[in-house]
């Protein structure tokens, strides 16, 4: 990932609430799309012109040819504003986060965690994440409930890996049940990314728990009741079982590896 600073730069007289208003709603839509990365953008007003540092997938990802509906909206919104167009300045890779898939991939997978700040949408040859603007608009032009179903996975890992309090219990349940509404939701995301893409998709369900290391290697796929989904090898040292048919892909209980 890389950090650029954006500056906006009043044309003609304006308010800090026009511009503030502006500003926000064309980095919203930036981040619907997947173009900026994170949940909480910072901007100052200093000198005469507004800065917002932000971090992106790519060093492209501002490119006009990536924009939504949305971005280009909002970039006229900028304008009424009486705002010019936002300059970029390159400051440097961010060398805390993973590089972007950059190869096309032979399947891919939608996986997060608390920690990961990039796309969820992730090859399946090297785990590397796929910025959402590199395929179609999922839905209503843009990628914002894939990014929305991420926010929510990461909110009930954080839960659940904090283990301080009752909630934990339903946040674990959220993430690794094919009951859940998260899990309905973030597998009809894979089906329709499938659509889009014609690249197998699946949806990584988490594990944890479970009697012992001989009953989780013999546990079958959750949603079919498949023996047949446990691999001889796991995949990317991470996932153990992935069922065709369910489109599902999960590893052995983290307790018991």
């Amino acid at each position: 990932m890389f950090v650029i600073e954006l500056r906006f730069e009043p044309f003609a007289d304006t308010t800090i609430s026009s511009a503030e208003k502006a500003i926000n709603h064309y980095l919203e839509a930036l981040r619907a799309n997947g173009q900026i990365l994170g949940r909480e953008f910072a901007v100052a007003f200093n000198d005469g012109e507004f800065k917002a540092r932000l971090m992106l997938p790519e060093k492209t990802s501002l490119a006009k040819r990536h924009n939504s509906p949305w971005v280009k909206s909002a970039i006229n919104g900028l304008t009424e504003a009486k705002l010019l167009a936002p300059r970029e300045k390159f400051i440097g890779q961010d060398i805390n986060s993973e590089v972007s898939n950059t190869e096309p991939a032979s399947w891919q997978l939608l996986y997060t965690s608390y920690v990961h700040m990039c796309s969820p949408l992730r090859s399946g040859d090297n785990l590397l994440p796929i910025p959402l603007y590199q395929i179609p608009a999922t839905f209503n032009g843009d990628h914002k409930r894939i990014i929305k179903w991420q926010s929510e996975w990461q909110a009930c890992d954080e839960l659940q890996m904090a283990a301080a309090t009752k909630a934990e219990f339903a946040a674990l349940e959220e993430i690794s049940t094919v009951t859940s509404d998260l899990f309905r939701r973030g597998r009809d995301l894979c089906g329709r990314i499938e659509y889009l893409t014609q690249i197998p998709t699946y949806y990584y369900l988490y594990r944890v728990g479970g009697e012992s290391l001989l009953a989780e290697q013999s546990r079958t796929c959750p949603k079919c009741n498949r023996a047949e989904w446990k691999l001889d090898e796991p995949l990317l040292d991470m996932f153990h079982f992935r069922c065709e048919d369910c489109r599902i892909i999960s590893n052995l209980s983290w307790d018991h590896q």
